[in-house]
């Protein structure tokens, strides 16, 4: 190898290290002591930042809040076009195994299990794409013990969009592999509760903090700017315009903009 070869190999290789020691300053140092506000919601300050699987390994991240009783959450996702998925049971899992294998749709599929509180999700919702249970919009939900907003119940989740069905990367079981984009999945479910005009209120707060290149329990990636949306139903039978959001810190901001080139960067939107 030519010796100006080598060098450039040498530089290129230190620039990885630095990178990587940076992102992994940021992530574990600089964003939990800098870039942490819970200003608006101070209770969410303690609350878990991941879901486990059965075995307790760390799965998905938590990225949304719904405040609201189960008949607004229900009401509110019914009027968004998402549904209730159905209990897991020998049944459904016969019919999500028919419609992802013969292509046939089953809105109501359910979702795997995820822990929280030592506890399964409480209610799921989900909306199909395309013609089978392979691809959907979905939300575990758990309600927050001991935890309200302005007197109403809290029910923190996990959005995630369900990319293919296949199986586990770290097991020979089937599963569904999501989007790295969670934050994408987040946004949507905010977007499409505003605009059936369910949505009160929303802000955000910290979340599991800044995540590149992260994995779940099932081995997908995932890549997240660590906020956790809250979003504050309207009562039922009401119909709000959609809220202003009243926005971050300052510091959390500029990270939200740095977060937003990169990020665009890397997926070339």
């Amino acid at each position: 190898m030519r010796p100006r070869l080598q060098v450039v190999l040498v530089i290129v290789s230190v620039f990885a290290v630095i990178v990587i020691a940076t992102l992994t300053l940021i992530t574990h140092e600089v964003a939990p002591r800098f870039l942490s506000h819970y200003e608006r919601f101070p209770a969410l300050m303690n609350t878990p930042k991941r879901t486990m699987d059965a075995k307790h390994h760390a799965a998905d991240p938590l990225n949304v809040v719904l405040v609201g009783t189960r008949k607004e959450v229900e009401q509110g996702c019914r009027a968004a076009n998402w549904v209730l998925a159905d209990s897991l049971s020998r049944a459904t899992k016969i019919a999500i195994a028919k419609s992802v294998l013969l292509n046939r749709p089953d809105s109501t599929a359910p979702v795997s299990p995820l822990y929280l509180f030592g506890r399964q999700q409480d209610l799921a919702f989900e909306q199909e794409v395309g013609h089978s249970a392979r691809r959907r919009h979905h939300v575990r939900l758990w309600l927050l013990p001991n935890i309200t907003y302005d007197g109403r119940p809290v029910w923190l989740g996990d959005a995630t969009f369900d990319l293919s069905a296949g199986m586990s990367h770290r097991g020979l079981h089937p599963t569904h592999h999501i989007a790295p984009d969670v934050d994408e999945e987040r946004d949507t479910l905010e977007a499409v509760l505003a605009r059936a005009g369910k949505v009160a209120a929303t802000f955000r707060v910290t979340g599991v903090g800044i995540r590149v290149n992260a994995h779940n329990a099932e081995g997908d990636r995932f890549d997240t700017d660590g906020e956790l949306r809250v979003i504050v139903l309207a009562p039922v039978g009401e119909r709000r315009p959609p809220p202003v959001d009243p926005g971050v810190p300052r510091l959390v901001a500029l990270k939200d903009k740095l977060w937003a080139w990169g990020h665009n960067a890397h997926f070339g939107s």
